[in-house]
């Protein structure tokens, strides 16, 4: 799918068995997508257009940024919203 294909440049953790995280330095060549990049407590960032989110390690996750997920999806909740939304 278009997502997979924007995660570029990705390289496969080791160790905690979590073979299957996607980490990147690069953003995805699709400048159409949008994309997130979330700090990991092992000092890597996770670049990703959402099609691997499902495979974070959540071990690897800080509190911190965890709200700080949160206050975006809730944000970008609103964002598409207003997007989204048919004119009266």
């Amino acid at each position: 799918t278009g997502l997979q294909q924007a995660v570029s440049r990705t390289v496969p953790t080791s160790g905690r068995g979590q073979g299957m995280l996607l980490r990147s330095k690069s953003v995805p060549q699709d400048k159409t997508v949008p994309f997130v990049n979330i700090p990991l407590a092992d000092g890597q960032t996770l670049c990703t257009a959402g099609g691997d989110l499902h495979n974070i390690d959540v071990q690897l996750l800080n509190q911190d940024t965890v709200q700080h997920i949160h206050n975006l999806v809730s944000e970008l909740t609103v964002l598409c919203g207003k997007a989204t939304a048919k004119p009266s």
